[in-house]
């Protein structure tokens, strides 16, 4: 069926339910991807048509739940959406989220969605960590959303998928398990001196990340799922890959602190936990062997080489043992790198060349964002070019838990 105004095609569809109407615009779609003789002008608004049927369902969905509550003794609203209904986990709701990209986007609420957005803001505006400017309150990223970008983030391989992850409050020490030595034989009646627990901790301060990106105007068209796809991708690249840097090559200097400066690493004599060849020499088996004598074995269980791509073939790959066997062995049927001397290897681009560290990075290295990620947008900076900015800004830190738990393979510079 054409139609040749919207308001037709709206009167021919505002019965249906949004099930039927979905599915009619998912047919629209597929026509007009697929069917080049397709019209689509005529195809276009019937989807208008459908869109505001759909709003209009939303609309008496609202009121009917308003109509619904009204109590006649009291002369209240019960049905009407109040704030107090949502906890401090409204982040993780979905009328948060919901509003969260409705506000980037520049829709309107319903009464439910700004309900929860008000309770986020109020949330917001208590946290002492959040930056705020001007008087406005940046809007906290929703949990499910947040959970994506670290869950893709860690797709992206590299250290930042082998570190622990943490969400706490800057500033707070947070012990750290540790090995330590094994009980002694006891004989009988003797006493036993009592022996003190040195306990370790890490205390992560807060270090601003901040990134400024622009769109077209045109983003006000789009799903709130694609909006979402693509804010994902775009802070996944900003903001993750900032702190993947970090990890490796942080100085600690209003930033996290990484392993190649946060680590004291010495070459020889006591405390020992860096094999270094000259800079005109050249790796040999015996070199890695003897870095990884230097790792206790307390944290050899589930330690792993972190090195760049160029590394791992340029000093890895044709290294033999005594007996000419390759010290490295690739692993395609794991869909993993492969192992050195049996420990698995970790590629990641931002490790200098000629440089691996071995270490237990799933215990002993970690990352923290206390309060996420949160957006602020504004559509006056870019006026003139029919743009929309938006800033992204998150609170990180990231060092060396124990800094024991990691050995250094290298060649001196030049």
């Amino acid at each position: 069926m054409k139609f040749k105004t919207v308001a037709e095609a709206f009167n021919y569809y505002k019965d249906f339910n949004n099930a039927a109407l979905e599915k009619r615009a998912q047919e629209i779609a597929h026509v007009i991807e697929t069917d080049a003789n397709a019209d689509v002008e005529s195809l276009n608004i019937e989807l208008r048509g459908i869109k505001e049927a759909k709003a209009n369902n939303a609309d008496k969905d609202v009121q009917g739940a308003e109509t619904r509550g009204f109590n006649v003794l009291t002369g209240m609203n019960a049905g009407k959406p109040d704030e107090k209904t949502f906890g401090d986990d409204v982040f993780d709701t979905k009328e948060y989220r919901s509003a969260f990209f409705k506000s980037l986007l520049g829709h309107q609420m319903n009464e439910v969605e700004k309900a929860a957005f008000d309770k986020g803001m109020q949330i917001a505006e208590k946290r002492t960590d959040l930056p705020t400017g001007s008087g406005d309150v940046p809007a906290i990223l929703p949990t499910q959303t947040l959970n994506e970008i670290i869950s893709k983030a860690r797709t992206m391989g590299g250290l930042i998928a082998e570190c622990r992850s943490f969400s706490l409050p800057s500033k707070i020490a947070v012990p750290v398990a540790t090995p330590k030595d094994k009980a002694a034989w006891h004989t009988e009646g003797a006493a036993v001196d009592s022996e003190k627990v040195s306990i370790a901790s890490v205390t992560f301060d807060g270090y601003e990340i901040m990134k400024v990106f622009s769109i077209s105007a045109k983003v006000r068209t789009m799903s709130i799922n694609a909006f979402e796809s693509y804010l994902v991708q775009e802070l996944t690249a900003c903001v993750m890959e900032t702190i993947a840097d970090a990890l490796i090559n942080g100085t600690g200097s209003d930033q996290g602190t990484g392993l190649l400066s946060g680590i004291t690493w010495v070459k020889t004599g006591a405390g020992k936990n860096n094999v270094q060849i000259a800079a005109s020499g050249s790796f040999t088996y015996a070199n890695v062997v003897e870095t990884v004598a230097l790792l206790k074995r307390g944290y050899s269980n589930g330690a792993k080489w972190c090195m760049n791509n160029a590394t791992l073939y340029n000093v890895f790959y044709g290294m033999t043992d005594q007996n000419k066997r390759p010290i490295f062995i690739a692993d395609p049927k794991a869909e993993t790198v492969g192992k050195v001397l049996g420990f698995d290897v970790v590629i990641d681009d931002n490790m200098p060349d000629n440089a691996a560290i071995l270490g237990n990075y799933a215990q002993y290295m970690g990352y923290n964002m206390p309060e996420g990620i949160s957006i602020e947008t504004s559509r006056e900076s870019s006026f003139r070019k029919g743009l929309i900015d938006y800033r992204a800004m998150a609170i990180a830190d990231c060092k060396p838990i124990v800094t024991e738990a990691f050995v250094l393979l290298d060649k001196a510079t030049a």
